[in-house]
């Protein structure tokens, strides 16, 4: 499964990194996933879609559910 996230769609509470800080880092009040490298996806949208890690997939979940911006996009 992948995750990306819609900044236009973004607020930025800072939940998702708050959940599952792995996965998601905030710059500049704006969500971004983080990538392979370690690194936040800066370009934002469906074209920084990353690989979900089985081992976080239910914090993934939890932080999509709790985003009040809805942003979180998880895609098989």
């Amino acid at each position: 499964m992948n995750v990306w996230i819609d900044q236009d769609l973004c607020t930025g509470d800072g939940l998702c990194e708050e959940i599952c800080p792995p996965v998601f880092h905030l710059v500049d009040s704006l969500s971004y996933v983080i990538g392979p490298n370690g690194q936040p996806m800066m370009a934002g949208g469906p074209n920084s879609c990353a690989e979900i890690a089985p081992a976080m997939l239910d914090a993934v979940l939890d932080a999509a559910e709790e985003c009040p911006g809805e942003c979180i996009f998880i895609e098989s």
